[in-house]
């Protein structure tokens, strides 16, 4: 079963990218609890909290794909580095101005959400000049969907030990410091710095001018307002049914499922077109949704919640090879980052809109709105699906000398870089 996986490890520079690219994103994953946690020590309110966070996510959810075609068009040494610094800098600059002043600390925050760099896009885009092989590269995309829940699992954990260990001031400095390190040992590695995208088309859509990208990101949305909205509605749930233990535990168990789903999709290949495949699994992801409404106890819910996980982390491997399939030449890392954004997007709009649902009709129709987002995403799907599978402009550079120095033609392959 990991015979798939340890290929792809095996592959020269690629422990080096994945490690140094999940280190890059710790920031990111972990700056939501370490803005709350550290504003909660300078004395200000949960409000306070609550809005920087949102604001550093807002920031972030913009910055992503303007950074995102600054690596299309000039590389990624030249972007990522700076931006690394420049938002480790922000952050820095929050922990050390404090919340006296409101107007600084919500500038440093945003400032710092917003210059976060690309790494994941970046990753993404550096896979097939490192492997060499479809199969290889729609490996690395599941490994790297699997990678994404551990380092969601293992940031929080980083960010509680730094402040019993040392303090909230210290966690956010901390983890700063070591996503510019992971920054810079991706950008100065070969594949990083030789990485060049292809000639692209001067269009101020960039990306989004691909109608199956937007008709994937449409579908994106509504996956990230589901997972949105089950961290609220398992909020009131677990209030009934043991307190915060409980809570802990669903988060817990819906990172497992995506764990072991992402897991077994990605540990074989995976015959037929990837946007009916795309249709299967989010049909089984909103199908496994809806036994959340039965809301059993604290043992069954949990198990339930695993069940909820499993289909994640495929749709999200599988709609990277849609991304690379549909996005226009010379667009690749901008291409992917929408798609962090979107369905950055997605879950934030899903909490916000769990929350009045919740407080009107109980947790019985706070874990409704999964299933029907889901529901939602595949009638997306379904409504879009002759624009992705249409040919894209991917088809046309799949068989250029641009993706393949030894001009072996694989179709379907698009992502038109080269290293």
């Amino acid at each position: 079963m990991g015979s798939g996986y340890l290929e792809v490890l095996r592959a020269r520079h690629a422990v080096r990218l994945l490690a140094g690219t999940l280190v890059g994103r710790l920031p990111n994953a972990t700056a939501p609890i370490a803005i709350v946690l550290f504003v909660r020590a300078e004395g200000g309110s949960y409000s306070l909290a609550g809005a920087l966070a949102a604001v550093y996510g807002v920031a972030n959810a913009v910055g992503q794909p303007v950074l995102g075609r600054l690596v299309d068009l000039y590389g990624q040494p030249r972007v990522q580095l700076p931006a690394a610094v420049l938002s480790a800098s922000a952050m820095a600059g929050f922990a050390f101005a404090g919340t006296g002043t409101a107007v600084v600390a919500y500038l440093a925050v945003g400032a710092a959400g917003l210059l976060t760099p690309p790494l994941e896009g970046g990753l993404r885009a550096l896979w097939p000049g490192v492997l060499r092989g479809e199969d290889r590269v729609h490996t690395a995309y599941a490994m790297d969907a699997v990678a994404q829940e551990v380092m969601f699992t293992v940031g929080p954990l980083l960010v509680t030990v730094c402040v019993s260990v040392w303090s909230p001031q210290a966690a956010l400095l901390v983890l700063n410091v070591l996503g510019v390190l992971g920054a810079l040992s991706v950008v100065v590695s070969s594949p990083s710095r030789a990485w060049r995208s292809a000639p692209r088309e001067a269009h101020w859509l960039g990306a989004l001018r691909s109608g199956g990208l937007l008709a994937l990101l449409g579908a994106f949305l509504f996956v990230g307002m589901a997972l949105g909205s089950i961290t609220v509605a398992s909020v009131p749930y677990a209030d009934e049914h043991g307190g915060d233990a409980v809570y802990g535990w669903l988060m817990a168990a819906l990172g497992l499922g995506a764990l072991v789903g992402g897991a077994v999709y990605g540990a074989r290949q995976w015959a037929g077109e990837p946007a009916r495949r795309l249709r299967v699994l989010v049909a089984a992801l909103a199908v496994c949704y809806l036994p959340l409404m039965l809301m059993p106890g604290a043992v069954g819910m949990v198990l339930l919640a695993v069940v909820a996980g499993v289909f994640l982390a495929p749709c999200i491997a599988c709609a990277f090879v849609l991304v690379d399939v549909h996005a226009p030449r010379g667009t690749v890392t901008e291409a992917f980052s929408w798609l962090v954004t979107t369905f950055t997007v997605g879950a934030s709009v899903g909490t916000g809109l769990a929350g009045p649902v919740v407080e009107h009709g109980g947790a019985l129709w706070g874990f409704a709105l999964p299933g029907a987002a889901g529901c939602v995403s595949l009638l997306v799907l379904a409504c879009t699906g002759r624009v992705l599978a249409a040919p894209a402009w991917g088809a046309v550079v799949a068989a250029s000398s641009e993706n393949d120095p030894n001009r072996a033609v694989e179709p379907r392959f698009s992502s038109g870089h080269q290293a």
